[in-house]
């Protein structure tokens, strides 16, 4: 561990979570699977039954290509993309900004241009732009994995500072930064050397990096972390391949840690609900973990895992909870239900489709997107599942829905789409 910062007080983060969950309907959608960073959507007046005649508000050509999601703030979107081909030896990656009313583009930015060995060994369904941005006082911060980051201003594309921690990835990156007390951190789950890392948000510069001090077999992962409070302690949940563990903010000290076996390219976001953190193990066989957060030290290993289960989880796709139930969408299409305590399974589900994007759920509506293009809006409960509508946008699609202010924003291939009622 490599300690270069103050500390910082956690309070300010704390409270802006707060805040976000306080509104009576999700106004911002500001990170990578929303204001809560676990895919739930306060938002009201959401159609439950989308129709592309119906609901379909605007639909706005998205140049280049990038799997990252739509994050929303004060009715501005923002983008990631990249150019599809090296130009001159390089790539391009921009950031855009997008006007949610009317989908009429506000700025665009390219901020870096990486040559194309940094671009090599892409994985088939990762993109040079798959990170989901992050928006915060009115400071866009894009995320690009080992080839950099940029803070710009929302309100023009004006870049503050860039940044590059250099490493060796495989497959390209996937993991998206957490905002945590004035702090930037994201996975950084190399080839070689995984660590977690944390930025100066104001001014780009290193704070801290953490190594997972853990020697799996296969070290790369893609995952997100997420800020929770465990018995009153902020604690930075982060996974990677065979290990997750809880940081210190202030100086990325490992707190606690779970370690399990195999567990490689791990893309799930961890979600935590009544102080009990779920989260899904990655490739070969993912398994489903339920571990107890208690205010615990050390390693948890064989005291806190309250149960575990591993019949068709998923590789890549986020789990959702609600009303004591943990919905899990596994890549090939089964959607489970679990009991929340127990880990038992409730029920599961084929969609017969495939599935990368992590699911977001409005009340008891559960809206996926499969790789092949189609949008499900799904009635889920402990009773089980009812498919609502089913739309096919004829194109893929591999990055999560935003619902805000009772519309869903949908990226795919070459567009962006906004539904809502009409």
């Amino acid at each position: 561990m490599k300690r270069l910062s103050p500390i910082f007080s956690w309070s300010t983060a704390l409270a802006f979570l707060n805040a976000c969950l306080a509104t009576a309907g999700t106004l911002n959608w500001p990170e990578f699977r929303g204001p809560n960073g676990q895919g739930i959507s306060e938002a009201v007046d959401v159609p439950a039954e989308l129709n592309l005649k119906k609901n379909l508000v605007w639909k706005t050509k998205i140049p280049g290509k990038g799997w990252s999601s739509p994050v929303i703030v004060d009715g501005t979107i923002v983008l990631t993309t990249a150019s599809e081909e090296p130009v001159d030896g390089q790539y391009q990656l921009s950031v855009m900004a997008l006007e949610a009313e009317s989908g009429k583009l506000l700025w665009e930015k390219m901020v870096l241009e990486p040559k194309e060995e940094e671009a090599s060994q892409l994985h088939y369904k990762n993109s040079l732009a798959s990170p989901t941005a992050l928006i915060a006082d009115e400071v866009v911060y894009a995320h690009f994995g080992h080839m950099g980051t940029a803070a710009l201003r929302l309100t023009d594309g004006d870049v503050i500072w860039k940044q590059k921690i250099a490493y060796k990835p495989l497959h390209g990156a996937g993991g998206s930064p957490i905002l945590v007390d004035g702090l930037l951190v994201y996975n950084q789950d190399a080839r070689d050397y995984p660590f977690v890392t944390a930025l100066d948000a104001k001014t780009g510069e290193l704070a801290w990096q953490t190594s997972r001090n853990y020697n799996a077999r296969r070290k790369f992962s893609f995952s997100t972390p997420l800020l929770v409070n465990n018995q009153g302690r902020s604690e930075i949940i982060s996974a990677g391949s065979g290990i997750i563990a809880g940081y210190r903010p202030q100086d990325g000290q490992e707190i606690w840690r779970v370690t399990f076996d195999e567990g490689f390219s791990l893309t799930p976001r961890p979600i935590e609900a009544k102080s009990i953190l779920y989260f899904s193990t990655g490739f070969m066989r993912p398994s489903f973990y339920a571990i107890r957060l208690d205010g615990a030290t050390g390693d948890l290993t064989e005291s806190h895992v309250e149960w575990t289960t591993h019949s068709s989880m998923p590789k890549t796709p986020s789990p959702t909870y609600s009303k004591g139930m943990v919905f899990t969408l596994e890549d090939a299409g089964r959607l489970s239900c679990l009991d929340a305590k127990t880990g038992e399974l409730l029920w599961m589900e084929p969609l017969k489709a495939n599935f990368s994007a992590s699911p977001v759920l409005v009340g008891d509506t559960l809206y996926c997107v499969s790789e092949e293009g189609a949008f499900l809006s799904l009635g889920v409960s402990r009773e089980g599942l009812k498919i609502l509508s089913r739309i096919e946008f004829g194109e893929e699609a591999l990055a999560s829905p935003a619902i805000v202010n009772g519309a869903i924003y949908q990226r795919t291939n070459s567009h962006l789409w906004k539904f809502a009622k009409r």
